[in-house]
């Protein structure tokens, strides 16, 4: 098991170290592709899996989900979080055992999903959550919460599905805010006018999948560690980190081939360990 560079009571008390702290931002990675931004007292919760239910799932069928990392946090802990992000409906992108916890103590936390997938994520949360704080977007629509301006962006995982009203299924966010903007692709392979649509944000930090495609997974594939590096310099990100890799066995990546392609780009990086916390918009990074 693969331990995280802080968990539990430590990144609780990480966290509430800085929420105080009105110089720049900060993220943590909480594992797959879930990440936390604290700016400016503010918490935006970014697809957040902190649970076992797809291992418990998956346990007696031949595709297992043996989890690699520790579990980081208990989502209870997160009762703070103003907002929170859903990409799409997959479980690890929209878990009702990480939700549920979250919602049970904080009833006023604002779900930022895409409008498409308005009734499915009623549907999964039951009556955690008053549909009134189901906030959907689509594809170039935008809408401001706690002064961060969420922005939808179509992603492709593998294709850009979209519902009968052609609203996107899948989602990525471009979060502004301060001065700063934050993309959250969610799942996702390139697809073509993609760049041309995230170029004009001015993207200080893109967060990318690399674990990639295999048929042999059985499920819908991302972007590889080479292609995450090349979107992030083709998007003109100053920085990207990667994500959606060390969490199951069967579908995984190691960042090492991401890094060679960025440092090859000239494109900026970091690969975060999970639980590590990075500091944005202090120095100019």
């Amino acid at each position: 098991m693969i331990r995280a560079t802080q968990s539990h009571a430590a990144l609780l008390a990480d966290i509430r170290a800085h929420r105080n702290d009105d110089r720049g931002f900060r993220l943590w990675w909480l594992g797959q592709s879930g990440f936390l931004l604290q700016w400016q007292g503010i918490h935006v919760l970014l697809d957040p899996y902190l649970s076992d239910s797809l291992t418990r799932k998956y346990a007696q069928t031949d595709k297992p989900h043996v989890r690699m990392t520790e579990l980081v946090i208990d989502p209870a802990e997160l009762s703070f979080v103003d907002i929170v992000t859903s990409s799409h409906n997959h479980t690890d992108h929209l878990d009702a055992e990480t939700l549920g916890p979250i919602l049970a103590r904080n009833r006023a936390v604002k779900l930022v999903i895409p409008e498409a997938n308005r009734a499915f994520v009623a549907d999964r949360l039951r009556m955690k959550i008053d549909s009134a704080a189901l906030i959907g977007l689509d594809d170039g629509g935008t809408i401001e919460l706690a002064g961060i301006r969420f922005s939808g962006v179509a992603s492709a995982h593998e294709t850009v599905e979209r519902d009968e009203q052609r609203r996107a299924k899948f989602l990525g966010y471009v979060l502004q805010f301060g001065g700063w903007s934050l993309y959250h692709s969610g799942d996702t392979v390139r697809y073509d006018g993609m760049a041309e649509k995230l170029r004009p944000f001015s993207i200080d930090v893109a967060l990318l999948p690399i674990n990639g495609r295999a048929l042999e997974r059985r499920v819908p594939g991302n972007l590889s560690g080479q292609e995450a590096a090349q979107l992030a310099h083709d998007i003109g990100a100053k920085l990207v980190i990667p994500c959606h890799y060390d969490m199951f066995e069967f579908n995984t990546a190691t960042p090492e081939a991401f890094a060679e392609t960025c440092r090859r780009l000239g494109q900026g990086f970091r690969v975060l360990r999970c639980g590590e916390r990075f500091d944005g918009g202090v120095n100019d990074e």
